[in-house]
Parts: structure tokens; C-alpha cells; sequence
């Protein structure tokens, strides 16, 4: 008797609907792995640990008895091995995936405390005229910005963002790059806007976070050092000299957050 499930014979293989569902899933978390890791030193890393895979598997086709019984006894350290390697990346998707949209919609997620962090510091910056890079993302993954800075996996606060842009820093020069809850890397390097309609006046600061805004959906915060004044660049536009209370409706409406009441 067919099951209402069946699709199709294989050969002598039977496909239901539940085997084309399971590839498709499958499929779809190795294409976020890849983009996950792509780009990344964990990458080259996936690639030694594929590679060492591969070669148990010759063995065991080989019947190479010696190299198989020293890969059976490694596989329990493998796996701790794989944990502590790829810790930091581990952490960080775990973090993406509570952070998802879908995730959100079934539960409430707080960032207020986040914001208003960020808010406090940004406005020490521009009390002080420290000049500040505070890059936000929101989608788009921003690896290989993240590798071009200092790896601080830190968790966000006024303080620390202060004591970052602090011109006595060696951290000072560069972006912040946040990600959810963690300011992922500082002193990260960004790309320029190629806009010849800016204004002239504009620095550098400036000029990386419009750049940074036209390549990724990111939302940038930019302190200026002279003026003491707060800009905002997103999606390819400057918003200049906006006040705190701006800055923060941006923020809780850019980045979805909600609020306990």
C-alpha cells in the first residue's frame, strides 16, 4: 500500500515528502553556515577539520588499520576540540539566532538597557568633543570589517565606549562595530563614500560612516570631533547634528527594540 506521503520510487528507494523536506532543510543550514563563516578565520579552521574528516574516511575505505583506530580514539576529543575552536563563533550564532526575527516574534526580546548604554556614551563623547565610530549592525554581516580592528566580545556599556574613543586610547582611532548586544571589535576600518556631492567639510569620520551606510543596511552613529555634534548615516544618507532624543527614536525604530513597561 502507497503511503499519501510518498512522492516518488528512487530506484528502491522510497521519497516522501518528509525526505525532501529534511534536504531542504539541511540544505538551508550549511547555505547559512557558509555565509555564517564565510570570510572568517573559523572558516580556514572548518576547512583543517574537513580535511582531517576526509582523510578518516580513506582510512576506513582503505581499510588502513592503524590510521583507523587512532581517528575512532580521537573522535571524543574532536568534538571538545571543535567546541573550544569554534567557542566564539558557536556564541555568536546561538546569539544571531535569539536575536531572529522569528525568534522575536514568539517572544519579546529587551535591548532597551543596550540603547540606553549606547545613548549615555554617545552623549559623554559629545559632552568631551571625542570623536566617535560607532557602527550598529543590523543584517548585513560585517566579518570582514570586524577582522580589520581589535576582537573585544565585550558587553555594552557607557563606560567602555567612553574610555574606547578616549583620544589617550590606542583603541580611539577607528570604528566600534556592535552586534545585538556585544561590541564585537574597535579601531575597525571602513570604507569611504565615493559621493563627490558631499560637503568638503566633512572628515573622515564622516566620510566612513556615510561609505559604511551605502555598503551594508547598518546604522552608524558619528561624533564629531571638532563640534561635538551627533550624526547618524543610514541606508546612503548623513543626517547631521541630530539631538539625543532623535538619536534615540532612531534607534529603538532602526533596530526593532522593545521596551519593558
Amino acid at each position: 500500500m502507497t503511503s499519501s506521503f510518498e512522492l516518488f520510487n528512487l530506484f528502491f528507494i522510497k521519497v516522501t515528502i518528509f525526505d525532501i523536506l529534511d534536504i531542504l532543510v539541511v540544505a538551508f543550514v550549511l547555505y547559512k553556515l557558509y555565509f555564517f563563516l564565510r570570510g572568517s578565520r573559523a572558516a580556514q579552521m572548518a576547512v583543517g577539520l574537513i580535511l582531517i574528516l576526509l582523510v578518516s574516511l580513506l582510512a576506513q575505505l582503505f581499510n588502513m588499520v592503524a590510521m583507523s583506530w587512532l581517528f575512532q580514539n580521537l573522535r571524543t576529543v574532536w568534538l571538545i576540540a571543535f567546541v573550544i575552536i569554534f567557542q566564539p563563533e558557536l556564541r555568536r550564532m546561538l546569539t544571531h539566532l535569539g536575536q531572529s526575527r522569528i525568534i522575536r516574534f514568539f517572544f519579546k526580546v529587551t535591548q532597551s538597557h543596550v540603547i540606553d548604554e549606547l545613548i549615555k556614551g554617545v552623549g559623554i563623547l559629545a559632552k568631551h568633543s571625542y570623536g566617535g565610530l560607532i557602527v550598529l549592525i543590523r543584517n548585513t554581516g560585517m566579518k570582514s570589517v570586524v577582522e580589520t580592528g581589535v576582537r573585544l566580545q565585550a558587553e555594552v556599556s557607557a563606560q567602555l565606549i567612553v574610555s574606547i574613543f578616549n583620544p589617550r586610547s590606542p583603541l580611539h582611532d577607528g570604528a566600534v562595530v556592535i552586534q545585538d548586544e556585544v561590541i564585537e571589535a574597535a579601531k575597525c576600518i571602513l570604507p569611504l563614500t565615493q559621493d563627490e556631492k558631499i560637503d568638503p567639510d566633512l572628515g573622515t569620520r564622516h566620510r566612513a560612516g556615510l561609505g559604511m551606510s551605502e555598503e551594508s543596511d547598518a546604522l552608524v552613529i558619528v561624533v564629531s570631533e571638532e563640534r561635538g555634534t551627533v550624526s547618524i548615516a543610514m541606508n546612503g544618507e548623513l543626517t547631521r547634528d541630530v539631538s539625543i532624543e532623535t538619536l534615540r527614536k532612531t534607534l529603538y525604530g532602526a533596530l526593532n527594540v522593545t521596551t519593558e513597561n
